[in-house]
């Protein structure tokens, strides 16, 4: 197979799609990274045994248009929290927690008679739901760019252009010129999904206005904050999607030379890249003279080394040209001067991911989704406390209330909300409170509260996060990952991360939260690139929306979410305590003391807070005050 011309590409995707149809039952167990991670690997390969041993497989050729049951590695389905999972189509049960003992009553069951594995299958309340799409978690989503993860073989780029994928880049090649591209994705509203917002299609045109023959694309899948994995998912399931936005991009800015950043600690989502792009240029949809346009574009993947600064543009390309990653003065803007000094149209994986779809529905079909000043979905990581985590995409301007009490279920255990941090390390916590739980996710509601959209990654977290810990941890991270090149960054961050450990220590006092605020607003104010001007973004929402939970820190002395070892007391219960000396005789430091059948007592001074008391006691007598 080799599509030499935009009427090969039309006449393969109808065979392609007519071959899909023939699948009769399709069998898509998640291979994704989570997914991989629980076994799914091993039950992929159960199931495709017990298919070949019945004769039925069809043939994974697409062209040879065989009837059958097919078996297949889908992308990431998104419900995490469930995983292993797999599904049946076309009736579209959601098996979940699937084990290798299962795949025999699934194949039995599902694939020869049709009937559902209930034991497998989502339950709520007593409540059962058959299909993927009756499933809350499911329900209140729109996946656009999430469309075909889940639902296709990830390294099959016959299935993908059965799938009308590669059909905006042919409708581009052959309808339209660049200049018209630059404006359909400027009208369109489309803004970078790695964080800042920035115009799409303002960029490309701004790069196809430089007068130089030499330029580039560059993808950002160097995915760094914590508890994120958008990227990495769109990678491993729908790579042909990315491909084609980049060489979109590419004929759009007059870029023949494409680089896909992604970092080293993701090996599965550049294994299916390497594999697509392969792929692609095997089939002439890379390389020269595509679809017999003229116009030639070859792609490159570079794996980094898990710096988290070099997420920020400029530190990005440097680390491509081989140096060391740290951001660079601007101007002169990476539109002028990006990768080897040339001009370069820098976006996210998701952002590439959105523009087929706008290319092939239009610019009207995109917009009924998300708000006027921020049109589109977006895709969200939900971690936490929460009871479903997992991949979710959602119109933008969907409530954080309706993302963690619709889609993700609420909180476990009966657990009270209590805030979600929004962005990474550079992105603000927010409070259970109707300005905030109400809030529009979009670019700018959330930039009004001192948050930001960022990547999207979404911690949720109830009542017994303490948050001045919850600052201190995405400062001792930010502090880490920091490059060092500008002073407020690298002082900055080292200063209030001191700080912030002598609050949580239980030294703090309430001249340091002043201390604490300016230089966070010196840091923001002044740090070189936009990783270091976002660094103070958790203690800024902490000290504004949880300033009570700082002053009992350093005023009262107490950690009222009983997190920070530091602030706690251990006292011995009279009423329960029997006397029988083991918390006395496992005390490392003799701070116990007292004679048998009697109440013993913490000497509170002596006291290292180490906790080998509580372990010790039957009675469960120890309590933290």
């Amino acid at each position: 197979m080799f599509v030499n011309t935009y009427n090969d590409l039309s006449s393969y995707a109808k065979t392609f799609k007519s071959s899909l149809e023939k699948q009769k039952i399709k069998i898509l167990v998640c291979g994704g990274t989570g997914c991989v991670a629980g076994g799914s690997l091993a039950i992929y390969e159960e199931l495709l045994r017990l298919v070949k041993e019945n004769g039925a497989l069809a043939d994974v050729d697409l062209l040879k248009e065989e009837e059958g049951i097919s078996v297949k590695k889908s992308g990431c389905h998104g419900f995490c929290e469930a995983g292993p999972l797999v599904r049946i189509e076309p009736y579209n049960y959601l098996y979940l927690r699937v084990k290798l003992e299962d795949c025999h009553d699934i194949f039995s069951h599902t694939v020869i008679g049709g009937e559902p594995v209930e034991r497998l299958m989502y339950q709520d309340n007593g409540k059962l739901f058959k299909t993927q799409e009756e499933i809350p978690f499911y329900q209140k989503q729109t996946r656009l760019v999430l469309e075909n993860c889940g639902h296709m073989d990830a390294e099959n780029i016959q299935e993908c252009i059965g799938r009308d994928g590669y059909k905006a880049l042919s409708k581009v090649l052959c309808s339209m010129d660049p200049k018209d591209v630059c404006k359909l994705i400027q009208d369109s509203g489309l803004r970078g999904r790695g964080g800042g917002g920035y115009a799409a299609g303002k960029k490309w045109g701004q790069v196809l206005a430089q007068n130089n023959p030499v330029k580039y694309v560059v993808c950002n899948g160097d995915e760094g904050d914590p508890g994120a994995f958008m990227d990495r998912s769109m990678m491993e399931g729908d790579p042909h999607k990315i491909i084609e936005g980049m060489i979109i991009a590419g004929y759009a800015t007059g870029a023949h030379t494409g680089y896909i950043y992604v970092r080293a600690e993701y090996p599965l989502a550049v294994e299916r890249l390497k594999i697509a792009i392969s792929q692609a240029e095997e089939v002439g949809l890379l390389g020269k003279n595509i679809l017999g346009s003229g116009f030639d574009f070859e792609l490159h993947i570079n794996k980094g080394a898990g710096a988290f600064v070099c997420g920020e543009g400029s530190a990005l390309t440097a680390s491509i040209e081989g140096e060391r990653g740290m951001p660079r003065v601007k101007p002169p803007r990476t539109v002028e001067q990006g990768l080897f000094g040339c001009p370069t149209v820098l976006n996210n994986v998701e952002t590439f991911a959105n523009v087929p779809f706008i290319i092939s529905n239009g610019i009207d079909e995109y917009k009924k989704f998300g708000t006027k000043d921020s049109p589109g979905t977006k895709a969200f990581a939900l971690t936490g406390n929460v009871v479903n985590t997992g991949l979710i995409e959602v119109p933008m301007g969907t409530t954080i209330r309706e993302v963690i009490f619709d889609i993700g279920g609420g909180i476990p255990d009966g657990k009270k909300f209590k805030a979600v941090q929004i962005g990474g390390p550079s992105g603000g916590c927010l409070t259970f409170d109707e300005r905030h739980l109400d809030l529009p996710l979009s670019f700018d509601s959330l930039k009004k509260v001192g948050a930001m959209i960022g990547s999207g990654g979404m911690v949720v977290m109830n009542e017994d996060t303490c948050m001045v810990e919850v600052a201190r941890f995405f400062m001792s991270f930010t502090q880490r990952e920091s490059c060092g090149k500008c002073i407020p960054c690298r002082e900055g961050t080292k200063r209030m991360l001191e700080i912030l450990e002598k609050i949580v220590a239980g030294n703090g006092t309430v001249e340091d939260l002043d201390l604490l605020k300016e230089i966070a607003d010196t840091v923001k104010n002044t740090a070189l690139c936009g990783l270091g001007k976002t660094a103070a973004n958790p203690v800024l929402s902490t000290l504004e929306y949880f300033h009570d939970e700082y002053l009992a820190h350093v005023v009262d002395k107490v950690c009222p979410a009983k997190q920070c070892k530091g602030l706690m007391a251990l006292e011995i219960d009279s009423q329960l305590c029997k006397g029988c000396s083991k918390c006395a005789r496992n005390c490392p430091v003799n701070a116990i003391s007292g004679k048998i059948k009697e109440p013993f007592v913490i000497d509170k001074n002596k006291c290292i807070k180490c906790g080998a008391c509580i372990e010790s006691c039957a009675f469960q007598a120890i309590k933290e005050v």
